[in-house]
């Protein structure tokens, strides 16, 4: 009983807020979900890397070890669902991103954060950052055929992730006035991405749930296992092995319906993923935190 109520506490808040934002869509209110995230992905989520980051205790080594980790988990995740979409001979451009990349930032952060604080939170920016690089060069190329190293670089959140670690390894620290700015900033982050989740699942329309509900069962066992065979490989601790098995098997991100609707990919199929998976992940994400807590 009191793991669930452990777990019950935790979970609760996120999917609150994120139902939050389905309501306020629902009730008619405006909300604009590229503004938003343009203000979270450039000044707020960098913020609260930066700031994590160059606060934490973690250990450079204990940070080189779940980075290791999430690398070697990632691309045992490419392979399984490089694997489910050549089978079921679903269409590359439209399934196998939105299927390696889940939501690490609306729902990840947080859900490191409420279940293992300050230091979950640590591990899961790490992880995080690596998943956005991915994302920027190898996913923008599977959808469009045109990812760009250089525009790894001028991502916010990917300076500031470089930037956090190298004061993290000098054990720098910036004037208390910047530090405090800088930790408000970042505060805005995670309550407006739950909030935005909920937002843009209101919105979808996809044409069936049916074939996105099977495929996201699929892909969060799949990930499961993919994540825990790497994090007992690499020897991880409890806390971080916890957060990598979370980060993996989050649902379907939003953002892989914005591209697939900007570089021309089957947007319903991929609304399809991103609402069934997400749907999916209030029983599973609980499920696993009861495992791995």
């Amino acid at each position: 009983m009191n793991l669930l109520l452990t777990v019950a506490e935790v979970t609760a808040p996120v999917f609150l807020l994120a139902l939050a934002g389905f309501v306020w869509v629902k009730l008619g209110f405006d909300y604009s979900v590229q503004f938003v995230t343009r203000i979270a992905m450039t000044l707020s989520l960098p913020c609260l890397i930066f700031v994590t980051l160059m606060q934490t205790d973690i250990a450079p080594s204990a940070l080189t070890a779940v980075s290791l980790a999430a690398v070697a988990a990632y691309a045992g995740v490419t392979a399984a669902m490089a694997a489910l979409v050549f089978a079921l001979r679903l269409e590359v451009r439209t399934y196998l991103a939105p299927l390696i990349f889940g939501n690490t930032g609306n729902l990840g952060l947080p859900l490191a954060l409420f279940a293992f604080g300050n230091e979950g939170l640590g591990y899961a920016v790490v992880i995080f950052a690596i998943m956005a690089v991915y994302s920027f060069t190898v996913g923008i190329w599977l959808v469009s055929g045109g990812g760009s190293p250089a525009k790894v670089v001028k991502e916010p959140l990917v300076a500031a992730t470089l930037l956090g670690a190298l004061f993290l390894w000098q054990g720098w620290e910036t004037p208390t006035f910047l530090t405090n700015t800088l930790t408000l900033a970042g505060q805005i982050a995670i309550p407006i991405m739950l909030i935005t989740l909920g937002v843009a699942v209101a919105r979808f329309e996809p044409r069936s749930l049916t074939r996105g509900t099977m495929i996201s069962l699929v892909k969060v066992v799949a990930c499961a296992a993919t994540a825990w065979g790497a994090g007992r490989w690499f020897a991880l601790p409890p806390v971080p092995f916890a957060v990598l098995v979370l980060q993996l098997c989050t649902p379907v991100a939003v953002t892989s319906y914005l591209l697939a609707t900007k570089y021309g990919a089957d947007a319903d199929a991929v609304a399809g993923l991103v609402v069934a998976s997400t749907l999916l992940s209030v029983i599973a994400l609980p499920v696993l935190l009861a495992f791995v807590m």
